[in-house]
Formats: C-alpha cells, sequence, structure tokens
C-alpha cells in the first residue's frame, strides 16, 4: 500500500508523482524514489528493494534535500527491518551517505531507536520492524506539517519585510517538493505567496555544477504556473546591482549552533550580495536540520564531490543510455577541479530563519537554543 503522506494536495495545479513512497508489493516492500537526475525530461520511478539500492540514489542525487534524505534514511531503516537485514549495518550505511545533511542521520537515529525500543521491550523483530515503519511514516507526515507551517510563517515574515507585496524572490538550488514530505521550505514560501496574487518574480538561480535550480526548481515553478526566469549563478551580482531582488530564500542543509548555514555552495556569495545590497537573506528550514552538536559554522564537514562534474557536462540518462555516451569534457584532461557540495553562511548575513516553530531574527547562538529548547525534534544532550 502506497504511503498516504507521500503526496500533498497541489489544488488545480497537475497532479505529480511523490518524491518518495513506501510500497508493499507481493515480493516485498520497496521505497520508490522519484529519479531527480532525469529531471525535467522525464519523470522516472527508481524501485529500491535494500539499503545499498537507496545509498547509491542517494550518492548519485536521484533523492536529494535535507528534509527529504530525513525521510529517507528513516523508510532505509523499516526497509532493512521488515526485510530481515542487519539494522545497525544498514542505519551505519545511510547515515554516512552525505555528511553534511544533518537530516539524514537524524532520519536514520529515529527509525533506528524505535527499532531497538521496541526489541528491548521483547515485541520481537517483526513487531521491531512495524515500530520502525511506524516511525518513519510519523517523520514522512510532520515533515509535511513543518512544511505547511513554514510557508506560512515565510509569508508572513515577507510581508513584514516587504510591506505592499509584488515580491521579488531570489532562490537557489532546489527547495520544493521534491526535497520534502510537503510543498518544502524556501519554495513553499514562494509558492504561497504565489497562491495568495504576492508574488511578483521568482529569480531561479541555474545553480551549477548540477543545474537543481534549471532542472528543478524550474520545473516545479512551471507546473505551479508561477512567473519565473532562470539566470546563470554569476548572474546574480548584476540583478542587485539593478533593484530586481526584494529578497533572497534558501533552504539549509545543516544549521550549527551558532546560526551558521550550511546551503548549497553558491549560497554564501548570495548572502553577501545581499548584505552590500541591503536585500533581506532568509533561510527557510525545520528544526530539524538544526545540529547543536555543531557548534559553529567552521565544525560543519562540507561534502567534496567528484571533480568531474565541473570537468564534465553530463549527458542526461536517457540521453547516455541510448547513444552509448558518457560526460563531455569542457576542461583538458588531467584539470583538477575544486567541488564543494556546500558552502556555509556566517550568522551576521543571515536575515532571519524561518521554522516550522516560527521565525528567528535576529539570528544568534541564544536564538537557536531558545528554538531548540522549544522543539521536541531537536535533540540536546
Amino acid at each position: 500500500m502506497a504511503d498516504q503522506y507521500a503526496q500533498t494536495p497541489n489544488g488545480s495545479e497537475p497532479p505529480r508523482l511523490p518524491s518518495l513512497r513506501w510500497e508493499e508489493p507481493p515480493e516485498g516492500p520497496v521505497v520508490v524514489l522519484l529519479d531527480q537526475t532525469r529531471l525535467p525530461a522525464e519523470e522516472v520511478e527508481l524501485v529500491c528493494t535494500d539499503v545499498p539500492a537507496l545509498v547509491r540514489a542517494i550518492q548519485t542525487l536521484a533523492v536529494r534535500g535535507a528534509p527529504l534524505l530525513g525521510i529517507t534514511g528513516a523508510y532505509g531503516v523499516a526497509l532493512a527491518a521488515v526485510r530481515g537485514y542487519d539494522v545497525d549495518e544498514a542505519a551505519a550505511l545511510l547515515a554516512g551517505a552525505r555528511p553534511t545533511a544533518v537530516n539524514l542521520a537524524y532520519g536514520v537515529r529515529r527509525a533506528a531507536g524505535a527499532y531497538r525500543v521496541a526489541l528491548e521491550k521483547g515485541e520481537g523483530r517483526e513487531r521491531a520492524a512495524e515500530a520502525a515503519l511506524a516511525e518513519a511514516r510519523d517523520l514522512h507526515r510532520e515533515d509535511a506539517e513543518a512544511s505547511a507551517l513554514m510557508a506560512g510563517h515565510g509569508l508572513a515574515l515577507l510581508d513584514e519585510l516587504l510591506p505592499g507585496g509584488g515580491h521579488r524572490i531570489l532562490t537557489h538550488c532546489n527547495t520544493g517538493a521534491l526535497v520534502s514530505g510537503g510543498e518544502g521550505t524556501a519554495f513553499a514560501v514562494a509558492l504561497q505567496a504565489h497562491r495568495v496574487g504576492r508574488l511578483r518574480r521568482l529569480w531561479v538561480d541555474e545553480t551549477r555544477p548540477l543545474l537543481q535550480g534549471a532542472r528543478l526548481t524550474a520545473y516545479e515553478a512551471a507546473r505551479s504556473g508561477m512567473a519565473y526566469t532562470l539566470l546563470t549563478d554569476n548572474a546574480a551580482g548584476s540583478l542587485f546591482a539593478a533593484g530586481e531582488v526584494d529578497a533572497v530564500l534558501i533552504g539549509a542543509d545543516r544549521i550549527a549552533a551558532d546560526g551558521a548555514v550550511a546551503n548549497k555552495v553558491g549560497s554564501y556569495p548570495l548572502a553577501v550580495l545581499a548584505k552590500y545590497h541591503h536585500v533581506p537573506f532568509v533561510v527557510v528550514a525545520p528544526t530539524t536540520t538544526i545540529d547543536p552538536h555543531t557548534p559553529v559554522g567552521a565544525s560543519i564537514e562540507v561534502e567534496q564531490r567528484a571533480g568531474q562534474e565541473v570537468t564534465e557536462l553530463t549527458a542526461p540518462p536517457q540521453v547516455a543510455k541510448g547513444a552509448g555516451v558518457g560526460g563531455l569534457p569542457v576542461a583538458p584532461l588531467g584539470t583538477q577541479a575544486y567541488n564543494p557540495a556546500f558552502d556555509v553562511t556566517p550568522p551576521e548575513l543571515v536575515t532571519a530563519i524561518v521554522t516550522e516553530l516560527g521565525v528567528v531574527s535576529p539570528v544568534t547562538g541564544g536564538g537557536i537554543a531558545e528554538l531548540c529548547a522549544r522543539s521536541r525534534r531537536v535533540t540536546i544532550s
């Protein structure tokens, strides 16, 4: 049976395949993912029957985005438990698949913890597996609820910062339904502004080298009927200089205890530009993205990805499969590439952090600690 939280209402917008769902066909349970590497050309699903398949999907970015990675991690633990695999081994593989996104380890811990508690109560492996699956479903539901709350809080903040409506929002990477159990984080705020007639323009950073903005955010914006314009990352400065940006909205993969934000590489330059041009720079993320055990931004482990993502243009999977081609070189053979997946924005450049519990502004360690104290979704030890 498909997971009831896999799809969210879209009103008059066209139906979409859910980013993730749990299925139980006769041959055994599986986790089904929308393969984001194939978007926007085609909507293809990956059927994962075991944890190694899920780990490959995570590492190749077939599934991505901090909140959705947390949900994926939780369902991965449940998949291992229900199919009778080693749950501890599965949890370790999943939690280490991408080091920067704190939600992945969080989701793994929740489902694995529910499994262990059930075992400690003497409920047996079958009941323990059911407990892990129930915990994954709870996390999926909670994230959808958090997404809706963040959209409301974020729009209220925009209206306060920018009275009069007609918001022109610049965003980076992809933060919509493709990264969430609901309608997303930063994108969900822009979508809410669009639905109430207060979005004038969504500026979409291309987000090199893997083009999550061009491929995924533009895809979601087009499906939602939003007024949007795509730009290369290095065109953002001219956009600010022309006075065309009212606010920057991004998501986060990890927020440190001091309020520093790790997000898709290219976010930090936007924060610097926003500061210089006196434009609000707003981060939208659920409290599960806050890591109180990471004291400052410099402590965040930043994932370094393969250099070929920079030195080659990779053909879409559907083209490569048919033509027998791989990446097209754009740099001389042997060129070394610097390819961090994320950068870190210090708290003094962040105007506000929007969560499902409300807004932190100014962004300080004290404000983050107070938010964590109010949240049952963040563990402080």
